[in-house]
């Protein structure tokens, strides 16, 4: 299969076009060092400083690329709170710090919360990996959990009722390309585009298919070559027949590496910056998916498409020890957020980012179990 002739048409299952809550979870290395700046959202950034978009960023689970732009407020901090010290060094503090997960703890919560489908994050940009893959990085072997996170998460959330999705980072992996990432552009650049790359994120998607059929298949930024994408899906279907997939999956290697040039990646920002200042910024639809993806925005260009706004509880998906109190959802603004989004046919993808030690701070707890108690009020 080279196209994606024999995808058009596939209705959405109805499972997840009925409007729901879903459960993000972010949650990683990324929350030892647990910091990022505060103050304005990645929305506000794009539209006020996007040339620092991601050294500004408050999203803690991007610390390892902050930390690599010289005079960033992340190197800063840094600098001050552990020296020299590699972003490679967290990993032992994180794996003593998650003996401590309770897969049975948070699926509690989520299904308090109301939540019908959980998607877990399975590898972010720093390319750890939270289940003990047989797929091995070939530029870090053991750059994976020995504890199978994943798979330990997948039982406890399935024991409640709840669907089971997956998110990977195919778009960006440190371990393979960590220039530091400004802008949009940047990002786009950065996309891994050397054959091992390719292999090694299609074998490990395809290895968190076989494991745990997810209900979901939650791809991130890009993908590293449009070409494998039809066979992909195809095989996703088969071995889980009402699974869904997001909308990031763009596979454009001829963009990507124009990119790599400084001219062309000069006017490719522009033109960005243009259409942020005119409004929201939409993505064009790729070439297959069963639903449309909004980050921190309000969905109000997606019309009847099915789609998803995911944001976090407050302005990080990871935990960012900075934030203050003030900076998350309350009850009443999540109950707000859902009702909105909802009613306009969408799903909300509301985002947790547990503590190293998996813990879930209150100020992320206490709006989830005010919408459950809202929505369980709601079917009286």
């Amino acid at each position: 299969m080279t196209d994606f002739t024999a995808l058009q048409g596939r209705p959405c299952p109805e499972w997840y076009r009925t409007p729901q809550l879903g459960i993000f979870i972010h949650w990683g290395i990324f929350a030892v060092p647990a910091w990022a700046p505060r103050g304005a959202s990645i929305t506000e950034l794009m539209r006020s400083d996007y040339d620092k978009l991601f050294a500004r960023a408050p999203y803690a689970e991007w610390y390892a690329n902050a930390l690599r732009i010289p005079g960033s407020e992340t190197a800063r901090h840094h600098a001050a709170t552990y020296g020299a010290r590699a972003y490679d060094s967290f990993r032992p503090d994180f794996e003593a710090a998650a003996a401590a997960f309770d897969a049975d703890a948070w699926a509690g919560l989520f299904a308090e919360a109301g939540a019908r489908y959980v998607v877990f994050v399975t590898k972010h940009h720093d390319g750890f990996c939270l289940w003990p893959s047989d797929v091995r990085n070939p530029r870090k072997p053991d750059w994976c959990a020995a504890r199978d996170f994943v798979g330990e998460l997948a039982e406890a959330v399935r024991r409640r009722g709840l669907r089971f999705g997956l998110y990977y980072s195919g778009g960006l992996d440190w371990t393979f390309c960590d220039t530091p990432i400004s802008d949009l552009g940047d990002m786009f650049a950065s996309v891994p585009l050397g054959e091992d790359y390719k292999d090694y994120a299609e074998c490990q998607v395809r290895e968190l298919i076989v494991r745990y059929k997810p209900s979901v298949l939650w791809n991130d930024i890009a993908w590293p070559d449009e070409a494998r994408l039809p066979a992909l899906f195809a095989d996703y279907y088969a071995a889980v027949p009402d699974g869904v997939v997001n909308d990031r999956w763009m596979g454009n290697v001829a963009l990507f590496t124009a990119l790599r040039d400084w001219g062309v990646r000069k006017s490719f920002n522009e033109t960005i910056k243009a259409r942020s200042a005119q409004g929201e910024l939409d993505s064009p639809p790729p070439p297959h998916c069963d639903f449309r993806t909004v980050e921190y925005g309000s969905g109000e260009t997606m019309g009847t498409q099915k789609w998803e706004s995911t944001r976090g509880l407050g302005l990080a998906f990871g935990y960012n020890a900075n934030e203050h109190t003030d900076d998350y959802l309350s009850g009443t603004d999540l109950m707000a957020l859902y009702g909105d989004v909802t009613a306009r046919g969408g799903n909300l993808l509301i985002n947790v980012g547990p503590r190293a030690d998996a813990s879930i701070p209150r100020e992320q707890s206490t709006p989830l179990q005010a919408l459950g108690a809202h929505l369980a009020q709601a079917v009286k």
